[in-house]
């Protein structure tokens, strides 16, 4: 798929009623299950609609083809990462550098049923390197700002390269989970442990008081 325009977007139908935005949000749940199987190529819009249970005119009511399924998928997906990240810089300031920790290593495993497909459609995207960058830089930020707000003495670029050590193991942690990477059985609670005594080490000594 080529980089899909905003016009494309827009031809998307935004229902009013709840019974057709409940729709919508059926067929984008089968939509983001087969993509994420599959690949966005091999998803067709028969396939999509048959996955949702509807019916393959109602899905061309909604999205008059695949790419404005993908495109509202990308958004979708991309909103949900910001609303996660900002959520967790607003309870960070609350918690403990190990609770914290807890919650960071968790937090993709726990978003990934939601934003399953957002790889692949990255994979086709033609601006995918912008959305990639956009991408990390949201996860950067919102970890760097969760971990200011849990010590607030930690400075600034302290904190972003904090960030990007805590992501990789984040990534690490979602991959031992599906499996996707190398792993034991204890694996994930020593990685976890892990990421706990780390920023334990790093936070406690920059908490206020």
């Amino acid at each position: 798929m080529g980089s899909t325009s905003s016009r494309t977007h827009r031809t998307a139908l935004l229902p009013q009623r709840a019974v057709g935005r409940q729709r919508v949000a059926e067929l984008l749940a089968a939509a983001s299950d087969l993509i994420a199987e599959r690949g966005y190529e091999a998803t067709t819009m028969a396939a999509i609609a048959e996955q949702a249970g509807a019916r393959i005119g109602s899905l061309y009511r909604f999205f008059p083809n695949k790419e404005a399924i993908a495109d509202t998928l990308l958004h979708q997906h991309l909103d949900i990462l910001r609303e996660a990240y900002d959520a967790l810089g607003r309870r960070a300031a609350s918690t403990t550098p190990e609770e914290l920790a807890d919650l960071l290593i968790d937090l993709l495993t726990t978003l990934y049923p939601r934003v399953k497909s957002l790889p692949a459609l990255m994979d086709v995207r033609t601006d995918r390197t912008e959305l990639s960058r956009q991408s990390r830089a949201t996860a950067l930020g919102g970890i760097s700002a969760a971990l200011i707000a849990c010590a607030p003495k930690l400075d600034r670029q302290e904190a972003d390269d904090i960030a990007t050590v805590v992501l990789n193991s984040m990534k690490t942690m979602l991959g031992m989970v599906r499996k996707t990477v190398p792993t034991s059985p204890g694996a994930p609670a020593e990685l976890r442990l892990m990421n706990r005594l780390y920023l334990a080490a790093r936070l406690t000594p920059l908490r206020s008081g």
